[in-house]
């Protein structure tokens, strides 16, 4: 087995602090930070198609939340200080917990797997209010909004902020991706979203898809 193979197997078996650990050593021995990522983004397509197919359920969802954050403090300031050109950017996502829910799991993870692909995130944390939003995309411009939320309750919050993003003019200048809880096709089409992300993967791919067709 691969020291990669390794590492993938680890976090998506939910082996929190050996996952950690192995990161680490295997950066310090020389793998470069990109190597880790990858792995993050292979467990983490593992992670969500357990979690699709009944295995894995929300508290696994935020042990790999967790996971995530701490391999990313440890591989973020290694890339940060490379000395080679600076990336460029793949494009700008807003994404927020709309007001009225304070779950950040689902969304910190959507973050993270945007920020390790390339994408540059405007993170504006959780009960977040319409304005904030209309605010962010003017400040922006950026062409992708996400919207998250886990309680029933934030479904309605969720069409308040399209609805509020529509009556500022901004809505046929940006795409709007919902997530979290029991987010389907109907929900998205109660809320005036464009689509819905089942997990991380999905929504990375869908934002990939529109940042491209909005070059």
């Amino acid at each position: 087995m691969t020291d990669k193979a390794k590492l993938v197997g680890l976090i998506a078996g939910m082996e929190e602090d050996p996952a950690v650990k192995l990161s680490v050593e295997l950066m310090d021995a020389g793998t470069p930070p990109e190597d880790i990522l990858a792995a993050c983004r292979e467990a983490m397509d593992i992670v969500g198609k357990k979690f699709e197919e009944g295995e894995f359920f929300i508290p696994e969802l935020i042990l790999a939340g967790e996971m995530l954050e701490q391999i990313g403090n440890e591989v973020k300031p290694r890339i940060k200080d490379d000395t080679g050109p600076a990336k460029e950017t793949l494009g700008k996502v807003i994404i927020g917990t709309v007001h009225g829910d304070l779950h950040d799991i689902g969304k910190n993870i959507v973050t993270f797997m945007l920020d390790v692909n390339g994408y540059e995130v405007i993170d504006l944390g959780v009960d977040v209010k319409p304005q904030a939003f209309i605010d962010a995309i003017k400040e922006s411009s950026a062409p992708v909004v996400g919207l998250s939320g886990f309680l029933t309750l934030a479904f309605d919050s969720m069409k308040e902020t399209v609805e509020a993003i529509t009556e500022a003019g901004l809505r046929d200048d940006i795409k709007i991706m919902i997530g979290g809880g029991q987010v389907d096709e109907q929900i998205r089409g109660y809320t005036g979203a464009d689509s819905f992300g089942l997990n991380a993967m999905k929504a990375v791919s869908q934002c990939r898809e529109w940042i491209a067709e909005a070059a």
